[in-house]
């Protein structure tokens, strides 16, 4: 049993002496290889204090025959990776000569002197100098395990290295020591036991690409650009659909005027012809992709650009970005004329989102631009936009980014956002900006602020996002005084129940974001009477050392709510069984309830632990949760490595209530609404069902033993009201969403892409009548947030015929 209370932790002995035992992960371990192996490792590239300026991965063939590397991949995961952490994919092509080695060059950064030799495949990932995972991957997909045991039965993986604290390894640890100076690196012998402890160790970097050359060793000659313009143009190369009709062919002196210029991350400029050929769905926007290279052009230059037409797709289902790549730039004069901008508006912009092909990809169909917002964008790719006076729709992030919309009337939020009503809805005129001068950022921005005046940049695509402005003009903010909210105080008769999901809350976070929520709980939610918590983490977070409790955790947020006015609140929370939870790996994310014990009393009962489903109990006096705290169902299927639902029992005012604490699966995994497959799959609302039928399951089963009994089920839900995840855990109205009860333009909870939707719901059974109901605004529209989700509450009569 391990049932927590505040201010201590009840253990059975034996449970007490398991939780004493270190789990340690399981080892990924590809098969050993007698042939290509990752050699070296090396994150630090251009940071400070580093000699070069990029990061790579070095291949060697250890076998003694060629070794096919075309149609294979290097890829990386964070050495910590969260729920929404992905694989990051650089394609690699040729092969490796027995002995030899390969250079993946990876992202450059602003430090370092020493260029790379001449890499034999690029990527942009930017790796981290510390920690991380680096897998040589048959194939181009990207990878989808995050832990070791997972990783070692993905039989792709070839070969596999964690260096620094990756949690995805091979062998009993990491590699250690990496650093901005300090690459891993495996023995001469190029041995591969499988233990990446044994097989590498670090030390200074030493890259050498697959002609044996080293940093600082000789390049050959670039071969000189063409001075006259070739036969192909850049409409030529964008083609009537999404993928070039010259996609992996050469191309020779594609003449354009620059304008614009990306000088850090994926390098490169966007040039567009002068000359436009009238069809309006050719394009005559192109990027040129300079990778480590710092592109030696600026705005007005007009070039000539011969080199090798790409389609690169960014991201797992997106659309592909169309690109030269291996340039050869001739400069023939600077100081040209831009070409005017398009400008998109309400009057631009088509009112449909995208064409349809029943699930499959679109890249095929013939560009539509007056029909569809999508086909316009893509028409518009690396060509000059303009917009003036847009409503923000997404605050800036921590990426200095912002989200407006060019159609000011389209689905506005009470508060100035732009509502997310169905899946036919996707609203059009959403952008993503941001800004090609690093001297001048977007600026601070909140939801409902106005970005007055004109902007003007280059239509860019991007895996987060989609499509996006690259802006080399940017308007001015104008502060529409967005405030937090603060919901009324319950009565004394009054019920208050609320949800919030604090973000990965642990012991070892900032006091800030401790105080910035406690305020949330004590001021803006006006004390409720219980608080449903989700994402409250173990106490040592992301440490993967076993660690399942939470005491410390919330010991600092209870106290931090006092501090803040509150009152003193109780916990009750079931621990998680180590890493069987999701979230981030070592993270034990869980379900907790906060009480006031002045207000409402918390019924024990034991029996509930992290394995034990708890049931409806029928009793002469009422029904009864077998166990409370208890978890739904928790061995089924339905929950495998996903939050497991909390059950309790509380009473106010002699009278007893149900609460659900809920945090269902991530969304993580679907389809893209910008991407290249439409209609998107939403693969991971498969499991969102399985888990919503469980819950309506065991609410039937409370209202089936007392039809008159007093149930909220609360948290996140990760879906929205519309889906088919809803109408499963609302079947046979057992439950009722509450975010119905609210008008159109307060249904939201979240911001995403520019877009306000709802993820968080509070549902009540029909035995509470009457419910008063908010969503609290005070994060998902600012800028600076304690948690990317909004809180909500409700609050219930007890008395007057309000409950039967």
């Amino acid at each position: 049993m391990q049932i927590h209370r505040s201010g201590s932790v009840l253990l059975t002995g034996a449970v007490a002496v398991a939780l004493a035992v270190t789990a340690l992960p399981v080892a990924a371990q590809a098969a050993p290889s007698a042939t290509a192996v990752i050699s070296e490792v090396y994150g630090g590239g251009g940071n400070s204090g580093a000699t070069l300026t990029r990061d790579f991965v070095e291949l060697a063939n250890a076998g003694s025959a060629p070794f096919e590397v075309g149609g294979l991949s290097v890829q990386y995961l964070p050495g910590s990776p969260s729920a929404g952490s992905q694989w990051q994919v650089s394609e690699l092509a040729g092969s490796i000569a027995p002995g030899a080695r390969y250079l993946v060059a990876q992202a450059a950064g602003t430090g370092g002197t020493v260029a790379l030799p001449t890499a034999d495949a690029s990527g942009t990932v930017a790796m981290a100098a510390g920690s991380g995972t680096v897998a040589l991957v048959s194939g181009t997909a990207p990878l989808t395990c995050k832990s070791a045991a997972d990783c070692a039965a993905d039989t792709r993986i070839v070969d596999l290295v964690g260096y620094g604290s990756a949690v995805v390894r091979e062998g009993g640890g990491p590699v250690p020591g990496a650093s901005a100076t300090a690459s891993v690196a495996r023995a001469a012998s190029l041995a591969d036991t499988d233990d990446n402890a044994a097989d590498l160790a670090a030390g200074a970097p030493t890259p050498v690409n697959a002609k044996g050359e080293t940093s600082g060793g000789g390049q050959e000659p670039e071969e000189p650009g063409p001075t006259e313009p070739g036969d192909v143009r850049i409409h030529d190369i964008q083609g009537t659909t999404r993928v070039s009709p010259l996609d992996g062919k050469a191309v020779t002196g594609v003449p354009g005027v620059v304008t614009g210029v990306r000088a850090s991350g994926s390098r490169g400029f966007w040039i567009q012809d002068t000359a436009p050929d009238g069809d309006p769905r050719t394009g005559e926007g192109l990027f040129v992709y300079t990778g480590s290279t710092a592109p030696a052009v600026k705005a007005g230059d007009a070039v000539l650009v011969s080199g090798k037409v790409a389609e690169y797709y960014p991201g797992t289902g997106t659309q592909s970005l169309t690109q030269i790549t291996a340039p050869r730039i001739t400069v023939l004069s600077s100081g040209n004329a831009l070409p005017a901008p398009v400008v998109l508006d309400a009057r631009s912009v088509p009112g449909r989102y995208v064409p349809s092909a029943d699930g499959g990809s679109i890249d095929a169909l013939p560009l539509d631009p007056s029909r569809y917002a999508l086909d316009l964008y893509e028409a518009l790719e690396g060509s000059r936009v303009e917009f003036a006076d847009t409503r923000v729709t997404g605050a800036t992030t921590a990426y200095d980014e912002i989200w407006v919309t060019v159609k000011p009337r389209e689905n506005p939020t009470r508060r100035g956002g732009t509502l997310y009503a169905s899946y036919e809805d996707q609203n059009t005129g959403r952008l993503k900006v941001m800004s090609l001068d690093p001297a001048r950022p977007v600026p601070t921005a909140n939801v409902g602020d106005v970005l007055k005046g004109r902007t003007t940049g280059v239509l860019d695509y991007a895996s987060y996002g989609g499509y996006n402005v690259q802006a080399t003009e940017l308007g001015t903010v104008v502060d529409k005084k967005l405030r937090r909210e603060v919901t009324r105080k319950q009565k004394k008769n009054e019920l208050a129940v609320a949800t919030y999901n604090v973000e990965n809350l642990d012991a070892r976070d900032d006091q800030a974001k401790f105080d910035t929520l406690a305020e949330g709980v004590a001021v803006n939610l006006s004390s409720p009477d219980i608080v449903s918590l989700e994402e409250i983490q173990d106490d040592n977070g992301a440490v993967n050392d076993g660690t399942t409790g939470s005491e410390a955790t919330l010991k600092r947020f209870t106290d931090a709510i006092v501090a803040k006015g509150g009152p003193r609140y109780a916990w009750r929370y079931i621990a998680p069984e180590n890493n069987k939870d999701g979230g981030e790996p070592g993270g034990n994310i869980r379900n907790v309830f906060l009480f006031n014990p002045q207000r409402v009393s918390f019924t024990d009962r034991a029996g509930g632990d992290a394995t034990t489903p708890v049931r409806a109990v029928d009793t002469w006096k009422g029904v009864e949760l077998s166990a409370s705290p208890g978890r739904i169902n928790p061995a089924s299927p339905a929950w495998a490595d996903s939050r497991k639902p909390l059950v309790g029992e509380f009473v106010f005012r002699g009278k007893p209530v149900f609460v659900i604490g809920n945090h269902f699966a991530s969304k993580g995994g679907d389809q893209p609404l910008h991407g290249r497959y439409q209609e998107p799959t939403r693969s991971s609302e498969t499991k969102r069902i399985q888990q919503a039928a469980e819950v309506n399951t065991f609410v039937a089963a409370l209202l089936k033993a007392d039809r008159s009994a007093k149930v909220v089920a609360l948290g996140d839900f990760n879906d929205f009201e519309f889906s088919s995840t809803m109408k499963a855990l609302t079947k046979g109205r057992a439950l009722k969403p509450l975010i119905a009860t609210l008008s159109p333009s307060e249904r939201y909870s979240y911001v995403f892409d520019g877009n306000s939707q709802t993820l968080d719901h509070i549902l009540t059974s029909p035995g509470i009548r009457r419910p008063d109901y908010d969503v609290v605004h005070i994060n998902a529209e600012f800028a600076d947030q304690a948690s990317d989700h909004d809180p909500q509450v409700v609050r219930v009569k007890v008395g007057g015929g309000f409950w039967h």
